[in-house]
C-alpha cells in the first residue's frame, strides 16, 4: 500500500499501544507545569484533552521564555496562568533555570512538560524535578537530536519520521523514550508540509504520554 502526501488521512504508527484516556478520567488530577517557547499548539491538545475529561489532569501553570509568543494567549483565553520569564534578561542559564522552578513550586506541580521550549536545560531545573520533565521533539529519537529535526530528516532523505516524547535529561533529547509515532516521509515533502503532518501526531502522543505518568500514578509498583 503506497500513501501521496495530498491524501487527507496523515498515516502513523505509535508505539507502545495507546492507553483508553477514558478510564483514566476519574483519577485524582495530576498537576501540571507547561513550558513552551511558541505558539502552543501542544499545549492546546493538552487543554483541550483535560476539558473534555479525557485526562485526569490540571494546568498548575505555563511559564513562556519569549514575549511574543502566543502560547500566552491561548493559556489565558482559557484562564490558565501564565508567567513570562525571558533568558535575555538572566547572565546564565543556571539563574534562569532556577526562577523558572521557583515559579513551579509555588504552582505546586507534579510534573513539568516541555512542549517547544527552545532553550537548553541546566541541571538546577533536572534536580529540581528529578525523572519529572518530558518533553516532545520532532523526529524518531534517537535519530536527528537538537534543532532541524525535520530539515535534517529531509536532507538524510529518510523515508520514515516521526515524533518522540521522553524524559529530560542534561544532554539534549537524550532520556527514556516514553512513546513515538512515526510519520511518512514523501518525496514531495517540505519541510512545512513534514512539520504539519508530525504536529499532528505530536498532539496525538503529548496526551498519551500524560496518559501514561497518570496510569503509572495508579498502577501498585511490583516488588
Amino acid at each position: 500500500m503506497s500513501f501521496s502526501a495530498s491524501e487527507s488521512v496523515s498515516p502513523a504508527l505509535v508505539s507502545p499501544d495507546e492507553i483508553s484516556l477514558e478510564k483514566l478520567s476519574s483519577s485524582p488530577p495530576l498537576k501540571l507545569g507547561i513550558m513552551a517557547s511558541g505558539t502552543g499548539s501542544n499545549f492546546v491538545a493538552i487543554a483541550d484533552a483535560i476539558a473534555q475529561h479525557h485526562l485526569a489532569a490540571h494546568i498548575q501553570v505555563v511559564i513562556y521564555n519569549n514575549p511574543d509568543a502566543p502560547v500566552a494567549q491561548r493559556a489565558q483565553e482559557r484562564q490558565i496562568p501564565t508567567h513570562l520569564i525571558n533568558h535575555r534578561h538572566f547572565s546564565t542559564r543556571e539563574v534562569f533555570d532556577q526562577q523558572i522552578v521557583d515559579r513551579l513550586r509555588e504552582a505546586d506541580v507534579d510534573w513539568v512538560v516541555m512542549v517547544g521550549w527552545m532553550r537548553r536545560v541546566t541541571q538546577v531545573l533536572i534536580d529540581a524535578f528529578p525523572d519529572r520533565m518530558i518533553n516532545i521533539h520532532p523526529s524518531l529519537l534517537p535519530s536527528f537530536p537538537g534543532i532541524r529535526a525535520i530539515e535534517q530528516a529531509l536532507e538524510h532523505q529518510v523515508k520514515i519520521s516521526g515524533c518522540t516524547v521522553h524524559i529530560v535529561r542534561l544532554e539534549v533529547d537524550s532520556g527514556p523514550i516514553l512513546i513515538q509515532a512515526a510519520v511518512p516521509v514523501y518525496p514531495e515533502d517540505t519541510p512545512a508540509s513534514l512539520h504539519r503532518r508530525i504536529q499532528i501526531q505530536e498532539h496525538r502522543i503529548i496526551v498519551q504520554a500524560i496518559a501514561q505518568l497518570i496510569q503509572n500514578r495508579l498502577t501498585p509498583c511490583r516488588q
